[in-house]
């Protein structure tokens, strides 16, 4: 039996959070994909009809209920049965709709947040088919690795091709569905956010059905090639490290050669190529969300010279990185006072209703309110 000692270390035992971005694929969706979310339950009653125009964005649909007919733009279209994910990596434009012969109607965002729970309801009066829909807007382009990827992947909830761990989340939705709880919407969103990231392993391995305009996808796939895989976890562990392709080469096992033909092959681009296009979507996230100083991010990504990161920054994202954080932080604020503004007037709208309430129990005709007035 072993012995305890006599005395036990008084030094504190350090818990650290374990990062989301540890591996490629949870580091280019940790850059901005998971946190840039619109999430929306529908209720659709026959006849209707979405028609959605490409956007910047990823974009998936959960069907709950019933059955939809997906027609994106030259491929065949795809039957939806209940429990069926689709997934829809670089905003592609689509129709979704009950039937063939429904005209649908044109989709646009909201500026404003929905402070009603329950789901939208779209159509007629005929069959229902109820649908979860997220979607996941770029910052600027696709994050790296998202380029070229498959037009749609379907996640079947039943079958063959079914994959076991997205068959348990779909669950889960449904279940939720079916009972919601305190913070459904919530719990609903975080759900969603697991599926796009099973979705995107799905890709990467090419299981589930999968829908495509060229004669491969590139991007996702480069990560079931074992060399290439490897490569790209070492371009994104050390992102301010100056690689070569033959440093590159020798540490995942191939030639020179061998390592550029394959990772262009999958990837869609050079090594060195790929690795400069993270190196700005990597600043790109730092100008964002800190107060860092341009001196201080170049460091981070690997350049030594301001002057030349700020070139290769305006190259890549189209403005120097000062002109990028003042824009991002505009729109920010702006989200903000919108947000700000749309709850002042739904409370507002809420205290008058109230108050014509009262007025019209006691008997008293309601007030009528100054043009001046209105709004406040």
């Amino acid at each position: 039996m072993a012995s305890r000692p006599a005395k036990l270390s008084q030094a504190p035992i350090e818990l650290a959070v374990a990062s989301g971005r540890a591996d490629v694929l949870g580091d280019v969706l940790s850059l901005g994909l998971l946190r840039n979310a619109l999430y929306q339950q529908m209720e659709a009653r026959a006849p209707w009809g979405l028609d959605v125009k490409a956007r910047n964005r990823a974009m998936l649909y959960l069907i709950a209920r019933g059955q939809a007919r997906l027609e994106v733009e030259g491929l065949p279209p795809l039957v939806l049965a209940a429990g069926d994910v689709a997934f829809l990596p670089r905003g592609a434009a689509h129709v979704i709709r009950d039937s063939a012969s429904t005209r649908p109607s044109a989709v646009c965002d909201s500026a404003r947040q929905r402070p009603t729970a329950g789901p939208r309801r779209i159509g007629g009066r005929g069959a229902v088919t109820s649908i979860v829909a997220a979607f996941f807007d770029f910052d600027r382009a696709p994050p790296p690795l998202l380029g070229r990827p498959a037009d749609v992947l379907v996640l079947p909830g039943e079958g063959a091709a079914r994959d076991p761990l997205a068959s348990a989340t779909i669950a889960l939705v449904l279940a939720e569905l079916e009972s919601p709880g305190p913070a459904s919407v919530l719990l609903l969103q975080r759900l969603a956010d697991v599926l796009v990231v099973q979705a995107m392993r799905s890709m990467s391995k090419l299981r589930g059905c999968v829908a495509q305009r060229e004669s491969r996808p590139q991007g996702l796939v480069a990560l079931a090639d074992p060399h290439v895989h490897k490569a790209l976890s070492l371009l994104h562990a050390q992102v301010e490290r100056a690689w070569t392709v033959g440093e590159l080469a020798a540490r995942v096992g191939l030639s020179r050669s061998g390592l550029a033909a394959r990772f262009t092959d999958l990837v869609g681009e050079p090594p060195l190529q790929y690795l400069a296009r993270w190196r700005m979507a990597r600043a790109a996230e730092i100008l964002r969300d800190t107060d860092e100083a341009v001196s201080a991010i170049a460091e981070r990504v690997g350049y030594e010279s301001v002057p030349s990161f700020n070139k290769a920054f305006k190259r890549w994202q189209g403005e120097s990185p000062v002109a990028y954080r003042r824009a991002a932080r505009s729109i920010v604020t702006a989200v903000k006072v919108t947000t700000t503004t749309t709850s002042q007037r739904t409370a507002s709208s809420g205290r008058e209703r109230t108050s014509k309430a009262a007025t019209r129990t006691a008997g008293i005709p309601p007030t009528v309110r100054p043009m001046a007035a209105r709004g406040a």
